[in-house]
C-alpha cells in the first residue's frame, strides 16, 4: 500500500485553469503538437479523443466498443497506443485520424501509459512499470516503484517529465515522481487543493491525468469528471 509522506516537499504553482468535460472519465492524457489527447474509461463510454486545450472542445474522437474499458494512451512516431482494463487487450491508431492499425495482447490489467523517446511505459495498477518496445509492444523490463524500500502499489496514469516518470496513485491526490532507473520515489507533489477546486463531487471523481508540453515547459493535470484542466508549475 501507498505510505505517504507527511508533507509533499514539491511545491507547485497555479498557472492557469482551462475548461475540461465533466463528462470524461480520464484515464489518459498527453500533449502534442499544439493539442491535449485523452482517454476516457467505463463500459460503453470509452472514447480516444483531441481536445482542443484553451476552450476543452472535442477535434476528434473515437469509440473504443463495448466490451472494452478504455485506460491509457501515449503517442508514438505516427501512431497512437491505447490500453484497456481487464481484457488485456491493446489497440494501434493512427495519430492523425484516429483509424485503426492494429492490436496487441499483454498481461494483467492496463492502467497508465507514458513513453521516455526510447521505450512505452506502462502501469498495470499494482507497483510494478513496465518497460515495451514500442514497436513489437512486448515487455523489455520491469522496475518496482517503491517509497521509503516499500512497494508503491496502485499506479495509475504516466507522464515523462524531464528524465523522471510522474504518475497519479488511485484514490490519492499525491503525484509520486519516480526515477526511471531505480524505480525509487525521487518526491511528491500534493495536488489536493485541484481536486476542491475541481468542482468534482463523487468519491470515484479521483486525480487522473498528467500531461507535460516539454516545447514551453508546461504541465498539466486533471481528474476523473474533472470539470476543470490545471496548468501548474514546480516551485524551486
Amino acid at each position: 500500500m501507498l505510505i505517504a509522506p507527511a508533507q509533499a516537499e514539491t511545491r507547485w504553482k497555479l498557472v492557469r485553469s482551462y475548461p475540461h468535460d465533466p463528462a470524461a472519465f480520464t484515464e489518459g492524457l498527453f500533449y502534442h503538437d499544439g493539442a491535449l489527447y485523452e482517454s476516457t474509461g467505463l463500459e460503453g463510454e470509452s472514447e480516444i479523443r483531441k481536445v482542443d486545450l484553451k476552450n476543452g472542445k472535442l477535434l476528434d474522437r473515437r469509440t473504443i466498443p463495448r466490451p472494452y474499458f478504455g485506460e491509457g494512451i501515449v503517442n508514438w512516431k505516427d501512431r497512437l497506443i491505447s490500453l484497456t482494463w481487464r481484457h488485456r487487450q491493446g489497440f494501434v491508431w493512427k495519430l492523425n485520424d484516429f483509424s485503426p492499425v492494429s492490436q496487441f495482447r499483454y498481461e494483467g490489467e492496463g492502467w497508465g501509459l507514458t513513453q521516455d523517446g526510447r521505450s512505452l511505459i506502462m502501469s498495470d495498477g499494482t507497483a510494478q512499470l513496465r518497460f515495451l518496445n514500442p514497436d513489437k509492444l512486448t515487455v523489455e523490463r520491469r522496475i518496482t516503484v517503491t517509497w521509503n524500500g516499500r512497494p508503491v502499489d496502485r499506479l495509475n496514469e504516466l507522464e515523462y517529465v524531464k528524465g523522471e516518470i510522474w504518475a497519479n496513485i488511485w484514490y490519492d491526490t499525491h503525484i509520486a515522481r519516480i526515477d526511471p532507473r531505480t524505480g525509487a520515489v525521487i518526491d511528491w507533489l500534493d495536488i489536493a487543493p485541484l481536486l476542491k477546486a475541481s468542482g468534482a463531487k463523487d468519491s470515484e471523481a479521483v486525480a487522473n491525468g498528467i500531461a507535460y508540453d516539454a516545447k514551453a515547459d508546461r504541465l498539466f493535470v486533471t481528474g476523473k469528471n474533472w470539470a476543470k484542466l490545471f496548468e501548474i508549475k514546480v516551485v524551486k
